[in-house]
């Protein structure tokens, strides 16, 4: 007798729970992969206590679990599911990422590249990136190398000859050239994740770093190819995102984002955090009379100023580029204050750095991210774009059976031990 799949136990294996730490919120949905589209079917948030998450840095590792397990339970009630895996966003301080592209010449141009030469030439790659980002990295942040921990990787372009390739199996030619996306983290913030992850009780399919998977987000809508400047402004920190052709080429980040301009107005205006926090989101929603608009724009002014060189400084760091792309995506929780998008557009901050024109400053929305289906009806602002974005980046893990990605993926296991 033949046995057959339970349609239950099918849908049970596509289903997988995104859980996103910020250091304002924990997130959590519970999503189901549906082909090349994710369907989001329940939705947690927890706010954090300040005393929780310091400069997008876990400082208490219990109350974050805690936080954690409220917002998974919360989405997996919404959900009616519970499910088994789970991908893991990191961003702010906890990750640094850069792309890097390797060279590899063959012997034999004329032989076929095979699946055993692949693996080769894979590992080869990567290890070859990952000691070149992670010696630039432990320069830049004062780390010895062996304090940095490779949290993931992925393989962004690859080309045989010149010529772009999903698949080297069955080519010929005499140079594989790869560019691969490294993201690391200090190993004294990997350690606490690892932490959090075996607390949550499911299998990780991924530790995902939150800006490459931001980056990532337009790649499965029509914009296929697409380049642009992805800014994601949290609660600590703001991270860039630089993406050409469609591939992610880097990640910066700096430590100014919503809490930043919420602590000025609580000195300005001689209130408490958390009034200080209600102000500010009046003032971002126009409900202040005209007075007090005028009060809090003038005292977030300088502080709107010191974001700008951040944005400046950050893109003026990507020295290998030869144009920067002109359009601007924001999202993050605290691009919601409109002085962030004005200072962008009117300005001339970018007149220094290496754009073509004028760039043209967007806000990041959950509608124009065609494939990803909310049924629940409540993602619709630029701060639900990273937790969206891991859907994302889960649904593509959940489906694929692109052979490099599983090399890589092997890799990756073995650099972490």
């Amino acid at each position: 007798m033949f046995g057959l799949r339970n349609p239950l136990n099918t849908k049970r294996e596509r289903l997988f729970t995104v859980l996103d730490i910020g250091t304002e919120n924990v997130k959590a949905l519970v999503c189901m992969a549906q082909g090349k589209e994710v369907e989001i079917l329940g939705k947690g948030i927890k706010r954090q206590n300040p005393r929780e998450m310091e400069s997008g840095t876990i400082t208490d590792i219990a109350g974050v679990i805690e936080n954690c397990h409220v917002a998974m339970r919360e989405a997996e009630r919404q959900a009616g599911a519970s499910p088994t895996q789970m991908i893991f966003g990191v961003a702010g301080e906890l990750i640094k990422g850069a792309t890097s592209t390797v060279t590899y010449k063959r012997r034999d141009p004329s032989s076929k590249i095979h699946q055993e030469e692949l693996k080769n030439i894979v590992h080869k790659v990567q290890w070859k990136a990952f000691e070149k980002v992670r010696s630039d990295l432990a320069y830049e942040t004062g780390f010895n190398e062996i304090d940095v921990k490779l949290v993931h990787a992925a393989i962004v372009d690859t080309r045989i000859d010149g010529y772009k390739v999903s698949n080297p199996i069955g080519f010929q030619g005499r140079e594989v050239m790869m560019s691969v996306f490294n993201a690391f983290s200090p190993l004294i913030h990997f350690g606490a994740l690892q932490t959090i992850c075996a607390e949550m009780d499911k299998e990780l399919l991924a530790i995902m770093a939150e800006p490459y998977a931001v980056g990532r987000l337009l790649g499965g809508t029509e914009l296929q190819g697409y380049s642009g400047i992805f800014m994601d402004v949290g609660g600590a920190t703001t991270d860039l995102t630089i993406v050409q052709d469609g591939s992610v080429v880097g990640t910066k980040m700096f430590n100014i984002g919503g809490r930043s301009f919420t602590k000025r107005l609580a000195q300005a205006l001689n209130i408490s955090h958390d009034e200080a926090e209600d102000v500010k989101l009046a003032f971002s929603n126009s409900q202040l009379e005209h007075q007090s608009h005028t009060i809090v724009e003038k005292a977030l002014a300088s502080d709107v100023e010191v974001w700008l060189s951040g944005v400046y400084f950050s893109l003026q760091e990507f020295l290998d580029i030869d144009s920067l792309p002109p359009t601007v995506y924001l999202c993050g929780g605290g691009s919601l204050l409109p002085l962030l998008k004005d200072g962008l557009e009117n300005s001339d901050w970018h007149k220094k750095l290496k754009f073509p024109r004028k760039p043209q400053i967007k806000y990041l929305l959950p509608k124009h991210v065609s494939h990803v289906k909310d049924q629940t009806h409540t993602l619709e602002s630029p701060q639900d774009i990273a937790p969206i974005a891991l859907a994302s980046i889960g649904m593509e893990i959940m489906t694929e059976e692109k052979i490099l990605t599983k090399m890589l993926q092997k890799v990756v296991r073995l650099m972490q031990v």
